[in-house]
């Protein structure tokens, strides 16, 4: 059975044995004693700047390098209620940002409510997109509302040519993905002086590290000006995590040992130093707290002395936790670093 089947089946059993595999590889030595080699274990979060809420794994694509195995077939969906504990947690805080991701984040009922609470309480929201949700009909008015609340779209795109992004994401969606580009830049996004801010997130099309940030990023802003017209804010470089669907891929390809030891070879202690697990905490559909979004496909929840659900919050003992780590780390340490902000380094 495939680790995505299993995921849906049991995602408990799904997280096992993905981290059995990741702490089996020969390929490097453990991501802990990598940190520790550079005074940086244990590591500590360094406070909390980004709140970010999974809504849950629905998603109107089915991307193969999915970490949240997310897809049109999924149930899990953050509740109301669970989205009211978090704007509670949040407005007994200063944390500036709410980071809202999926699946495809949209489609949870209440995302629209979610937004104005948190704008309401005078913080920044970030819209993780895939593009093609913009065009459904049920979201036909879904560019207007994220104006008008002046949201900061992220939004993914694995290439700026056709073949690579539809075999990555599925046929037809470059088109797509471009037609809701244009509708977000004619909506102001990604035009300088319109305070619309729309980042691209690149990710490889293959197991292999992500090009130089201000390299792939003029590339793209050429070629997507001049063959589709199109403008953007930013472009963030994110290397794709070796597990859920891409774990799956490197392991059918053959390429997992030679990826995991690309990833370690290219541990680097500046990223290491400032990864976005040390800033951000991450809540589950299910209200579960979580250091990253990647430890919470791997049922990896905050360390054991912390509150461990959104009902319990306490920023006084989540601010400085110590941040749980597995081999999978080295993803967001290679290189130039990666995290949901791109380049750490």
């Amino acid at each position: 059975m495939g680790l995505s089947l299993l995921a849906r089946r049991d995602p408990l059993a799904a997280a096992s044995e993905q981290l059995r595999l990741l702490a089996q590889t020969t390929a490097c030595q453990p991501f802990e004693t990598a940190l520790n080699a550079v005074e940086l274990y244990p590591l500590h979060a360094t406070g909390i700047t980004t709140l970010q809420l999974n809504l849950g794994k629905l998603c109107n694509q089915t991307c193969r390098h999915c970490h949240v195995d997310a897809g049109p077939d999924r149930t899990e969906v953050m509740s109301k209620e669970t989205l009211d504990l978090c704007l509670q947690a949040l407005a007994r805080t200063d944390i500036p940002t709410v980071d809202i991701t999926g699946g495809a984040p949209e489609l949870n009922p209440h995302f629209r409510w979610v937004v104005e609470q948190a704008r309401l309480l005078g913080r920044q929201v970030l819209d993780r997109c895939n593009l093609s949700v913009l065009l459904l009909p049920s979201q036909a008015d879904l560019g207007e509302f994220l104006a008008q609340h002046r949201v900061e779209v992220i939004a993914s795109l694995p290439s700026y040519q056709a073949t690579q992004t539809d075999a990555q994401r599925g046929e037809g969606i470059f088109d797509k993905s471009m037609e809701a580009l244009r509708l977000l830049n004619r909506l102001g996004y990604g035009k300088e002086g319109s305070g619309l801010t729309l980042n691209l997130v690149y990710n490889p099309v293959g197991a292999f590290l992500p090009p130089k940030q201000e390299g792939i990023e003029a590339k793209f802003r050429k070629e997507l000006a001049s063959r589709h017209g199109v403008s953007f804010t930013r472009l963030y470089t994110i290397t794709n995590m070796p597990i859920s669907r891409f774990l799956e891929f490197l392991i059918e390809s053959g390429n997992y040992e030679g990826y995991m030891e690309r990833l370690a070879a290219a541990f680097n202690p500046a990223a290491a130093a400032g990864v976005m697990c040390r800033y951000t905490l991450s809540v589950g559909w299910d209200g579960t707290l979580y250091d990253c979004d990647f430890n919470q496909m791997l049922e990896l929840p905050v360390s054991q002395g912390t509150p461990q659900h959104i009902r319990d919050f306490d920023p006084a003992r989540l601010h400085h936790r110590q941040i749980v780590t597995r081999n999978h780390c080295y993803g967001c340490t290679a290189g130039s670093g990666s995290s949901c902000g791109g380049a750490v380094t």
